[in-house]
């Protein structure tokens, strides 16, 4: 756990901010080379991606906010709403913030919406492993006790050694418990997704079968790590199911009929 990555004056730069950095930085390259075999300007990928960018930061913030808000929020100032570079964002709210920026953007500059849809998709799913990166490096979404050889033990005063303080596992002069790697097992799963989905951009069958087929996948990979979360308090666990499964199902459920419903209009005849 390596949250500060140095400081500049009283300036002080985290990881988890450079990561989330890096994380659009590679998915504007990525998006941006494969944009052109679909017939859309690399430059109008560049413009996007910065709605993007400020889609995703405002949804995935208001979504941890509102989320969090007894937890980590509730009585403190005002102001440590917009501490982001510390952590705090849910992925989730942002790939809805994102889908809206987007989505505006494509109709005010009237791309053909599913080929733009699988140009993003592989590049989303690579700069979301990235991100989880920078959890990892920020101790943020771990995972529950684990007593695998890969456990990994974060530090006194982490998130992990206050969550485990509040439910009693530890005493307050104790280390936290070693807890699955949730986050590396999170970029590697999206990582492997963006490995699938950029193989099938090159042989999709129809508009849109790239986009939907990420929405499936990552609705697969997000409930499997989801599995060894253990950063949810009880009041976020809903019928034994985690907010992230929670968001997975309609998710799943989507990208399914999305493919579904693209792939039958493709394949009705003309009349």
């Amino acid at each position: 756990m390596h949250p500060i990555a140095f400081h500049i004056g009283p300036l002080t730069i985290h990881w988890y901010g450079i990561m989330v950095a890096v994380a659009f930085l590679v998915g504007l390259w990525t998006a941006s080379l494969r944009a052109p075999r679909d017939g859309i300007p690399g430059e109008r990928i560049a413009d996007i991606v910065l709605w993007l960018m400020v889609g995703a930061i405002l949804g995935a913030r208001v979504v941890y906010v509102t989320t969090y808000w007894k937890d980590e929020f509730a009585g403190r100032p005002w102001w440590e709403i917009f501490m982001i570079q510390e952590g705090g964002l849910v992925y989730y709210g942002g790939f809805i913030g994102a889908l809206i920026a987007g989505f505006i953007y494509i109709r005010w500059k009237k791309l053909p919406l599913w080929k733009t849809a699988d140009v993003l998709a592989p590049s989303i799913a690579l700069g979301n492993s990235f991100g989880r990166i920078g959890c990892f490096l920020n101790g943020c979404c771990f995972g529950r006790p684990a007593h695998v050889p890969w456990a990994v033990q974060f530090p006194i005063h982490s998130y992990v050694w206050d969550m485990q303080l509040q439910q009693g596992l530890i005493s307050s002069n104790d280390p936290p418990l070693p807890v699955y790697p949730t986050e590396i097992y999170d970029a590697v799963n999206n990582f492997l997704l963006y490995l699938l989905l950029a193989w099938l951009f090159r042989r999709k069958k129809f508009d849109g079968q790239v986009f939907a087929t990420y929405l499936v996948g990552y609705a697969i990979t997000r409930t499997f790590m989801e599995c060894f979360r253990g950063d949810y308090s009880l009041d976020h666990i809903h019928f034994g199911l985690t907010p992230g499964m929670l968001v997975s199902i309609p998710t799943f459920v989507i990208g399914l009929a999305l493919g579904l419903f693209l792939s039958q209009r493709r394949q009705a005849p003309a009349n």
